[in-house]
């Protein structure tokens, strides 16, 4: 056992080694530059698709490198890339040609690389040598990539199981509680969470992930025409909860919000009253121990824009299209102190019912999705 653990770390540092000596094969390099280089509309599509042909033709020796050009793709040029990866792996395993399992392992264990490229090489690495899931997993149940994240947990889950079915109740309940902890997507921590209110705990969705509850609320201001998404009005221009504004049809200010919902939904409509061609802001202010990298993760069925401390990290100007928690992801930094969310909804004049809600989450969590305090 010590020599197989040895001749992992061994071959993990000559990869690693490898990778900083030679970061990238030029050709290789050319290729995905070309790839990545596809810009709105279809420009540059035609250098791209011929770049792909190329990366189709190449061995193996490739997909290091391919995987390494997939850290910084856009989602577009991702998919050209792994397209590539998948061709030349499934013509080598055809050819009976060997995949380079050691250096796809030291891969994946390098958590500096983006989770989609890490889990496309963990896909690839399981089809020539299965036991790896058994090796690795254990190791990604605080990964910062929540690819590699889900599976680990999925596997804690089965042993946690079998510590009910032997009617180990005391530990079984301290391993859901450590996989509540580590759990981000939505379906694995509801599993989890009815399992530990089964077993007497208590369970908070909405901390876990992160969710505000407690929300200034003002308006409605008008947005007859889809006008008002550009209008700005005054809770853009300074944030004064003493103040008072015209509003679309009366004077209008700022009101106290809590929301119940365990999703923290906050329904407009029902806060605010039922409008139609309308705009609202809500603002939530919070403190922070520490200066730290953050996301802000919104849902809305309705166009938003969305500040942090000032600055501006969503936009998007379109209506009723669906809502889920994770529909708007953006990078930001919280500061030290005192920070300050506001958000801006804007429903328009919609007839069918389903037109007419007016509503939004928001949560500000870790970069895995995880809330913080």
């Amino acid at each position: 056992m010590k020599k197989k653990v040895s001749w992992i770390l061994l071959t993990a540092a000559w990869v690693l080694s490898r990778r900083i000596l030679w970061p990238l094969d030029a050709r290789v390099e050319a290729l995905a530059a070309k790839i990545k280089s596809v810009g709105l509309e279809g420009a540059g599509i035609a250098a791209a698709s011929a770049a792909s042909g190329e990366i189709a033709k190449l061995g193996p020796e490739a997909l290091i490198d391919l995987l390494s050009a997939m850290d910084d793709a856009g989602p577009v040029a991702a998919n050209w890339l792994r397209a590539g990866v998948d061709t030349i792996s499934e013509r080598a395993l055809v050819d009976h040609r060997r995949l380079p399992a050691a250096e796809l392992e030291a891969f994946v264990l390098e958590r500096r690389h983006a989770g989609p490229s890490r889990r496309l090489a963990y896909e690839w690495l399981l089809k020539v040598d299965a036991s790896v899931s058994t090796r690795l997993l254990p190791r990604w149940i605080d990964d910062p990539s929540v690819e590699m994240r889900r599976d680990a947990v999925a596997r804690e889950i089965e042993a946690a199981q079998a510590l009910l079915d032997k009617k180990d109740e005391g530990a079984a309940r301290a391993a859901y509680r450590r996989l509540f902890s580590a759990s981000r997507d939505p379906d694995q921590v509801e599993w989890i969470g009815k399992r530990l209110e089964a077993l007497g705990e208590t369970v908070d969705l909405t901390r876990h992930f992160g969710f505000l509850q407690e929300w200034k609320l003002i308006g409605p201001f008008d947005n007859s025409g889809k006008a008002g998404f550009d209008a700005v009005y005054p809770p853009e221009e300074k944030l004064d909860f003493d103040g008072e504004y015209q509003g679309k049809a009366s004077k209008v200010r700022w009101v106290q919000h809590v929301t119940t919902d365990k999703r923290a939904i906050v329904d407009l409509n029902k806060a605010l009253g039922k409008n139609m061609g309308a705009a609202a802001y809500a603002a939530s202010s919070f403190e922070s121990a520490v200066e730290r990298p953050i996301h802000v993760r919104a849902g809305s069925t309705n166009a938003v824009k969305i500040w942090l401390n000032g600055k501006l990290l969503v936009r998007r100007d379109e209506y009723h299209h669906g809502m889920d928690m994770n529909q708007y992801v953006a990078p930001g930094t919280l500061s030290s102190g005192r920070n300050v969310i506001l958000i801006k909804v804007c429903q328009n004049e919609g007839k069918e019912e389903w037109e007419q809600d007016w509503k939004f989450q928001l949560r500000v969590c870790d970069l895995t999705g995880g809330g913080i305090e």
